[in-house]
């Protein structure tokens, strides 16, 4: 029998991942995520794209303990007939009296995180042609690879 996920399941889970994420709670983080979840990131941040439950979790457990980083959620949509979500985030790094904005798209997969796409509210890398996220594969997905 398949379980069906409904719009506010996504909601919490993604309320229960940032909960997670803003307690450096290992576990907690793995139980979002499929074993073979992945983060993808603009460029700019070292070892990116993130992948694994485990890599995802222990990353964002750096954060917290390096940086003071906490995350609030500012606006989450849930598709109605899909297994995916959009959010906006304000990332608190609070040791050195920062933040960054961004937004995510979230894919799930058995009630679980598959994928999250970050992207950021931040000036483009000027050094890049494209910018875009490390590792994702834009043409395999159908994204335009030129403009039109």
């Amino acid at each position: 029998m398949s379980t069906e996920y409904t719009p506010e399941y996504y909601d919490a889970l993604i309320r229960r991942y940032f909960d997670a994420c803003n307690a450096a709670d290992y576990q907690a983080l793995v139980d979002c995520f499929t074993s073979d979840a992945i983060h993808y990131f603009p460029s700019g941040l070292p070892e990116v794209p993130w992948k694994s439950a485990d890599t995802i979790a222990r990353k964002w457990q750096w954060c917290v303990e390096t940086l003071g980083s906490q995350w609030t959620i500012e606006r989450i949509i849930v598709s109605h007939d899909k297994p995916e979500a959009m959010i906006e985030w304000t990332h608190w790094k609070n040791k050195s009296g920062t933040a960054l904005r961004g937004a995510e798209w979230y894919d799930f997969e058995n009630g679980k995180i598959k994928e999250i796409r970050a992207y950021y509210a931040s000036p483009a890398d000027k050094g890049t042609p494209i910018n875009e996220l490390v590792g994702f594969d834009y043409a395999g997905r159908g994204y335009h690879l030129k403009s039109v």
